[in-house]
């Protein structure tokens, strides 16, 4: 069945999605935004639903989950388990030996509504890596042709965060940082006076500290990732579609499962997308004059090797073979936990939605013995609660009297380590399996390698010696690494590059071989660094957006 015509197709409303909507509807262009799974709004959000309220009181329904959502149970919690997909319908594959977390919200806004908002810059240590040391390929832009996005993208959304002066952590345009509990500035002033190489410093989060662009500032209750009624924290929910709407240039279109794309050879060019509607089942095709691809960075790699033709035997806009391949993501599971103590005075008021976070002090000036890059640690001081009561001995109503009072201060660092781009970690179309549209599915072949897991182990290094130096007790190794995709920073499989034989995308997140095809998420990255990856994937979509629609000016597209 043919569908309308519109300016501009993009497909996906997550993080950079609800970009591409935003800046191509402002821009001028009637765009439609498909996206796979239901609308959800402010009704959706149950972050102030209390545990008695909920039907499993918080221990999540087991038996749904291991039937429904055996890989989805690996993260959230029984009040936004809704907000994941289910495993029966969106299977995918992995060999035996090489585990993969999948872990996907298929909904209007996608995993923006329950990311964890940690947003940091990358810098030109992490842009001239691969360059300087001949692994993948050289990334086609520097820091100065991202910094003015990183600016505009950071005035819209709003970052909370505190300047550092650091290279390799470039500073950003801040609101104002939330503070530092007392146990978090013990650590800070160890660090500075042993360790003159590292800083610890409040986190840098798409959070608000004060009102701003018609959103208001966070009141501190915690659950962040089952929604937000007040929309302190950014998603494109909150945020970018709205923006969108109220240009009036808009058309959403929920329940709209990407099969493929409509390449046509005479003009070289996308001619339209190809969906199945999630409800009915039914084939439907829209067309326009370009399209932003946003599905996120295996679907959007699947959407591309699902679109085959007989020019593009491997894939779609693949004449350089290196569509599915150069999976990362960032390896966790590295650091230390220890009791700080003293300041049983002090009692946290509130649950502050952010960490603190130690920026990447490996391989910046001296390199670094066993490896290459480094990792960033996450984590924070907290009082333990009543749960500590599962680990003492104890019994009757004195015990449970101890329990009312709040623990120690505990302190956690945990680590996220780069993944060094690898052509075998790779994704592929298994013909075998289709989801619950008809669509052939994804096999997954990723694993840690030797760089990942000797970053690992000076993560359990160098975590307990900064807890050593606040003189903490009770220090205790973290040593089990994540299972590929558990970090839910997939990146790569149609990366970036200055050659179009090497590389799948140009500088401006646009195919080499189709050229009103743009890719702006996770997908297009050529190496992974060590921080959170999606303020830059919103720069890139943005700087995408406004050369597309320059060229669309110019008559170039």
């Amino acid at each position: 069945m043919k569908g309308q015509s519109f300016d501009a197709i993009v497909i996906g409303s997550g993080i950079t999605g609800g970009w591409a909507a935003k800046e191509l509807t402002e821009k001028g262009l009637e765009t439609l935004v498909l996206e796979a799974g239901p609308l959800i709004s402010a009704a959706d959000y149950v972050e102030h639903v209390p545990v008695w309220e909920v039907k499993f009181r918080g221990m999540r329904d087991r038996k749904a989950e291991l039937e429904n959502q055996p890989i989805q149970r690996h993260i959230g919690d029984e009040w936004n388990a809704k907000f994941f997909v289910n495993d029966r319908e969106n299977p995918y594959t992995t060999p035996p030996d090489q585990p993969y977390l999948f872990l996907r919200g298929r909904h209007l806004g996608g995993r923006s509504v329950m990311w964890g908002r940690q947003s940091y810059r990358w810098s030109d240590l992490d842009f001239e890596a691969n360059l300087k040391e001949g692994i993948g390929v050289d990334w086609p832009i520097r820091y100065k042709d991202i910094e003015p996005w990183y600016d505009y993208v950071e005035d819209f959304i709003g970052v909370t965060g505190q300047a550092e002066g650091l290279p390799q952590l470039p500073d950003g345009k801040f609101l104002p940082p939330m503070e530092m509990n007392c146990a978090e500035l013990v650590m800070k002033d160890a660090i500075a006076k042993k360790f003159p190489d590292r800083r610890l410093t409040i986190g840098r989060t798409a959070i608000l500290t004060q009102a701003h662009r018609g959103r208001a500032a966070c009141h501190y209750c915690g659950p962040c990732a089952r929604g937000c009624i007040t929309r302190s924290y950014f998603s494109s929910l909150n945020s970018t579609l709205p923006a969108a709407e109220a240009t009036g240039k808009l058309t959403l279109r929920p329940y709209s499962v990407v099969h493929s794309l409509i390449f046509d050879p005479k003009t070289r060019r996308i001619s339209g997308v190809r969906i199945i509607d999630g409800q009915s089942k039914q084939p439907i095709e829209f067309t326009a004059r370009i399209v932003f691809l946003c599905a996120s960075t295996l679907e959007s790699a699947r959407i591309l090797l699902n679109s085959a033709t007989p020019e593009f035997s491997n894939g779609l806009a693949n004449s350089s073979g290196e569509l599915g391949h150069n999976l990362m993501d960032h390896i966790m599971g590295g650091g230390a936990t220890g009791i700080i103590p003293g300041h049983e005075d002090r009692v946290q008021i509130g649950n502050r939605p952010n960490g603190i976070y130690v920026p990447r002090f490996r391989n910046i000036k001296e390199k670094s013995p066993g490896f290459l890059r480094g990792y960033g640690f996450q984590g924070g001081g907290s009082r333990e609660d009543w749960g500590r009561g599962s680990e003492m001995p104890g019994f009757g109503a004195d015990f449970k009297h101890t329990l009312r009072q709040p623990g120690p201060w505990r302190f956690r660092f945990a680590g996220f380590g780069e993944c060094l781009s690898n052509r075998d970690n790779r994704l592929e179309i298994d013909k075998g399996k289709v989801d619950a549209w008809g669509i052939p599915t994804l096999r997954i072949s990723h694993k840690w390698r030797a760089n990942e897991l000797a970053l690992l182990k000076d993560m359990q290094v160098t975590a307990a010696e900064m807890l050593e130096a606040a003189g903490a007790k009770d220090i205790v190794l973290s040593s089990t690494p994540s299972a590929p995709g558990e970090g839910i920073h997939e990146m790569g499989s149609a990366r970036m590059g200055r050659d179009p034989k090497t590389s799948v995308l140009n500088a401006y997140n646009q195919t080499h071989d189709i050229k009103n095809l743009f890719v702006t998420d996770g997908s297009c990255m050529a190496s992974s660094a060590c921080q959170n990856p999606s303020l830059t994937y919103m720069a890139l979509t943005a700087r995408a957006c406004d050369y597309a629609v320059g060229q669309m000016k110019r008559g170039e597209l």
